[in-house]
């Protein structure tokens, strides 16, 4: 009787220790939260689902975040901003991606997200439609506000992706992963950043100027010259031209302040455009003796290069939020043109001003691009910078001095504002891989003995991985 009853104690002991580790169990189940990775995207405080896209071994969302207007006053408003994430595998390392402008909500892979084969997250740059708070307070558009919408991305998305992130960018968007380092230099392992321009002193360009006459070949330069200096000389007949043209799509010039104004902005863009987006071999496709060519073959030529759209009142729409930044913080280019008579050029260069709306206002503050690059000269640590040796805008650009760490500057030999690792020298882009794996957290033993081991660890996919130009109108980044 004494067995059967301690028999049953132990079975009733062992019965209310199972439920126990089964509440347990369930309990530390609840806390752990989703396992789904868009339920554990949701569950994000702030985050929701604009749409999710398939594509064969991603899941990728397009997802809406809240972010306050200031971050410096929280409480003074909030805003929508977009966000997509290419999800592969959490346990993968994170590409941090903007182009400083709006985000495209395609599915597509950087560069160092194909190097490190890892997920990838890409921002929308605030003030860009839709990512624009209701009314626009545009004094709240600056590096700094624009760098702690990133941080917030970031805090909110790590404990999901708790691998190595790297932030990455082209031209704007090198910027733009250049200044979250620079007030955020605890957020990332490693940046990034191609064609980054660094316009320290906005009234100091004569780089521009030397760039131009060394460029490519002596007959390449003669040509791209002959051809904009004929655009002007023959600026009576073409601007009819442009008129109907204007009329025909239903464009304004509000803005710039006259037909005549965007017309010469659009020529003068020329030969800049064509170094942005072309290669020397494209040269062939340039009239070769531009006092004999038709106007038809003049007009042609400048808007294949510099888009006639571009400084009309519905091409420098989307692109105001830039303009303003380049005309209170980032600078802008001022060139000159030797080749062309004075008499020919009624406005030169024309400043951004010119191509915000007069509503908006807008002060230029001398010091905000000084101080990073002081900061990046001195405080540099895992960042890479590489720029193409025939794109313009790599003519004021970022360097590391003596106080940087495991950083570098590389140029690609012969490319344009397309310029990547994979373009530069050999022993170059063994080494860029290398870091960039390195800083992700994914470089093997052999890597790491051997740099010239170093490839991109992820197929490349022609979908995702199109290397061509992000193209916007000449002079943006």
């Amino acid at each position: 009787m004494r067995k059967a009853l301690r028999w049953l104690l132990a079975l009733t002991v062992f019965i209310g220790t199972l439920s126990t580790a089964g509440a347990a169990t369930a309990a530390q189940s609840a806390q752990s939260g989703p396992t789904d990775i868009k339920d554990r995207l949701l569950a994000i405080p702030g985050m929701s689902l604009v749409q999710e896209k398939p594509y064969p071994g991603y899941r990728y969302f397009v997802l809406n975040y809240t972010q306050p207007i200031d971050h410096r006053h929280p409480d003074r408003g909030t805003f929508q901003q977009r966000i997509t994430v290419l999800h592969k595998d959490t346990s993968r390392p994170t590409v941090f991606y903007t182009s400083g402008y709006n985000v495209s909500t395609t599915p597509s892979r950087r560069e160092p997200t194909q190097i490190v084969d890892g997920n990838q997250v890409s921002l929308e740059y605030r003030f860009f439609t839709p990512s624009r708070p209701d009314p626009a307070d545009w004094s709240k558009l600056d590096i700094w506000q624009a760098a702690s919408d990133q941080h917030r991305v970031y805090k909110a998305l790590k404990p999901v992706y708790s691998a190595n992130w790297l932030a990455t960018g082209g031209s704007k968007g090198g910027m733009t992963a250049t200044y979250y380092e620079r007030f955020y230099p605890r957020d990332m392992d490693g940046v990034v950043a191609y064609v980054a321009p660094n316009d320290v002193v906005n009234n100091q360009d004569a780089a521009y100027d030397r760039f131009f006459t060394t460029v490519g070949t002596k007959e390449c330069r003669a040509r791209l010259n002959a051809v904009q200096r004929e655009a002007l000389v023959r600026r009576e007949p073409l601007e009819k031209k442009y008129a109907q043209y204007a009329a025909d799509n239903g464009y304004t010039f509000d803005t710039i302040g006259g037909l005549d104004k965007a017309y010469e902005a659009v020529v003068l863009d020329y030969v800049w455009g064509f170094w942005q987006y072309s290669l020397l071999k494209d040269c062939d496709s340039v009239p070769a003796d531009a006092a004999t060519a038709t106007d038809d073959a003049i007009w042609g030529s400048v808007d294949t290069i510099s888009g006639f759209s571009a400084y009309t009142d519905q091409g420098l729409e989307q692109y105001t939020p830039y303009y303003y930044q380049a005309g209170t913080q980032l600078g802008a280019p001022t060139i000159h043109f030797p080749h062309i008579e004075r008499k020919l050029i009624r406005y030169g260069y024309q400043p951004p001003r010119n191509f915000v709306p007069r509503s908006i206002p807008m002060r230029f503050q001398p010091g905000a691009m000084r101080d990073v690059d002081t900061w990046v000269r001195h405080h540099a640590t895992r960042m890479l910078f590489v720029y193409g040796q025939n794109d313009p805008w790599g003519s004021e650009r970022f360097r590391v001095g003596a106080g940087a760490r495991d950083s570098y500057v590389f140029t690609a030999p012969g490319l344009n504002h397309g310029a990547n690792v994979a373009g530069l020298v050999a022993d170059e882009k063994a080494l860029a891989t290398a870091r960039i794996l390195e800083w992700a957290g994914v470089a093997s033993a052999a890597v790491q003995d051997n740099p010239s081991a170093a490839k991109p660890l992820a197929r490349y996919d022609a979908k995702l991985d199109a290397r061509n130009v992000e193209r916007e109108p000449a002079l943006r980044p």
